[in-house]
Formats: C-alpha cells, structure tokens, sequence
C-alpha cells in the first residue's frame, strides 16, 4: 500500500520520498529492460509489454481487494483513451529496442518534457514559466550530450526503429495530462488509474500479438527458456511500483514534474549502464550531466514549492 507507507512520513517528506521511489524502481526498471533485449525475448517487444500489462491488470486488482477499495462511477470507455496511450508509448519504447540501442533510444525520449509542455498547453490550457521551459530544454540538451559519445561510436540507426520511437514520445506528450485530468477532476485514485487502463491495455495487446503471430512466438520461447519469465517478472514488478509513486507525482505535482523525474533516472539508467556493461568514457558524459542537473534544477523548483505549501496545509491532499 503505497499511500500509506507515505502517510508515516512527514508532509513535507512525502515528496521528495515518492521522486526517490520512482528513481530507485525504475532504475533497476530500466537495467532489466535492457537485459531482456540482449535475450532471445528481445525479438518479440510487444509480447513483453502483454506480459507487463496483464502483471499490472492483476497487482492492481490485488491492491484494490487488500485496500478495500472501490472502483468510481466512472464507466470503463473513459480509460479507453489513457489506456491506448498507455500500449503506444509503452509497446513502441520496448520495440524500439528491437532496432535501436539503448542510449539512441534515450536520445529520443529524453525530449518528452517539451512535448508534455505542448499537451499541456493545448489539453488542459496550462501555462508554464520561461523558467520551466528554460529548464526543460536544458535537461533534454544535457541527456543529448551525455549519451552523445556512445551513439557516435555506434548509432545503429534503424529508420523503422526512429519512427517507432517516434511514435511513443507522440504518446507521452499527451498520457500524462490525460492522467492528471482524471485524477484531478474525476477524483480516480492511482490504483484505480493501473487497474482499468492496464485492464483495457491488456485487451488490445492480446489482440494484436494474436493478430501479428507473436502471441505463438513469444509463447514458445518462454516455454523452451523458462529462466527468461524471472527477468520479465521482476520488469513488470518494478514498473508497477515505479508507476504508482509516478502517479503519486503526479496527483500533486503534474505531469511536467514527473516526466523530470523520469528523466533524471533515465540519466541514472545510463550511468549504470556504464558501470555494468562497460563502455568508452569521454569528458562531455560529465558536461551532460552537468547541464541535466541544473535542468531539472529549473524545471521543477517552482512547481516544488506551489505543491509542498498545500500539501502541508491541507493533510487531507494525498498522494493515491
């Protein structure tokens, strides 16, 4: 129960222990990602996203059952949209694996606190600050820089790759302002949130990896490597958790805030990367890192402190 694990903490520690959860889960989220497309899974993406969608279907339900709570009024089709973004980004960032390698895959979704602005701007008639944007753009630059060397030494460029990249950065630019509007507004909790659009997610993947064949694929490779479903698991298991303290973030900072956070971890991601799989080092890794700490500095400092002020005021504000 992750809300009330929150709640033993003080107000104003809630915060900066949720951003440290979401960097701690998808740290090890994003090792594991990695991991799994070197394997023999890593030629059936989508397949990895069923098996992390239906994960997270049923963690739900079982947070729901052991928390007694129940679902809103809400009719299903009002997850539908959440949940079609949720299998683009997600399906597309794990195939994008397929033809790019892992720092070219950063490159580009390292840029998703700008379109996530854009969503915010023409969904929810948001307005941020220059020093918002000023921010933003200097952590996207800085990640650019920091994963800079290694993709010159190997790119491994793959236009269907690129696109699908693409295809899941379009996605994010809209899912976490979809998000807050029904968390917001409709008063749908975190956990309500995973259950439904992973629910309706699962659905469609099935669909399509029965459709595409790689439902039977997928299906004999785990049969004759059984070992491979401890990696996938603890990858479902990971993101669960990642995503429900993102959710946190996001109840009571906004989507912005929590694309940063998912950025600095990516940031971290890379560095153990590099401490576990070994990689040529070179002077702008520092540069980057640099100017990506001072980003995320700018584009988070003031939304930090208009959410910290009522969330201490108002105890009856919480995270799920």
């Amino acid at each position: 129960r992750m809300d009330a694990l929150l709640e033993l903490l003080p107000a104003a520690a809630r915060g900066p222990a949720a951003v440290a959860g979401v960097i701690a889960c998808y740290l090890l989220y994003g090792y594991v990602q990695e991991l799994l497309f070197v394997t023999s899974l890593q030629e059936v993406g989508w397949f990895i996203t069923l098996i992390q969608f239906i994960m997270y279907f049923f963690l739900g339900l079982l947070e729901m059952a052991l928390r007694g709570l129940r679902t809103s009024p809400l009719p299903w089709r009002s997850f539908t949209m959440v949940a079609v973004l949720t299998v683009v980004t997600m399906g597309c960032t794990n195939s994008a694996l397929m033809y790019l390698n892992y720092p070219t895959q950063i490159i580009f979704k390292c840029c998703k606190p700008l379109p996530v602005m854009v969503g915010g701007i023409l969904i929810q008639r948001k307005r941020y600050s220059l020093e918002n944007a000023f921010g933003a753009v200097l952590m996207c630059v800085g990640l650019i820089v920091f994963t800079l060397a290694d993709v010159t030494a190997s790119p491994e460029y793959n236009a269907t790759g690129v696109f699908i990249i693409m295809l899941a950065l379009a996605a994010d630019a809209a899912i976490g302002n979809v998000q807050e509007q029904l968390m917001k507004a409709q008063g749908v909790s975190g956990t309500e949130m995973i259950l439904r659009s992973y629910g309706i997610g699962s659905v469609l993947l099935l669909l399509y990896c029965i459709t595409t064949g790689e439902l039977r694929v997928g299906l004999g490779i785990v049969t004759r490597e059984p070992s491979s479903l401890g990696p996938a698991a603890i990858f479902a298991v990971t993101g669960y958790f990642g995503l429900s303290l993102v959710l946190a973030v996001i109840r009571v900072y906004g989507a912005f805030l929590a694309v940063t956070v998912t950025n600095l971890r990516k940031l971290a991601t890379v560095i153990l990367s590099f401490l576990l799989f070994p990689k040529p080092f070179h002077a702008q890794y520092i540069w980057g890192g640099l100017l990506v700490v001072l980003g995320i500095n700018l584009a988070g400092k003031k939304k930090v402190q208009q959410a910290v002020l009522p969330t201490v005021s108002k105890p009856r504000d919480q995270f799920l």
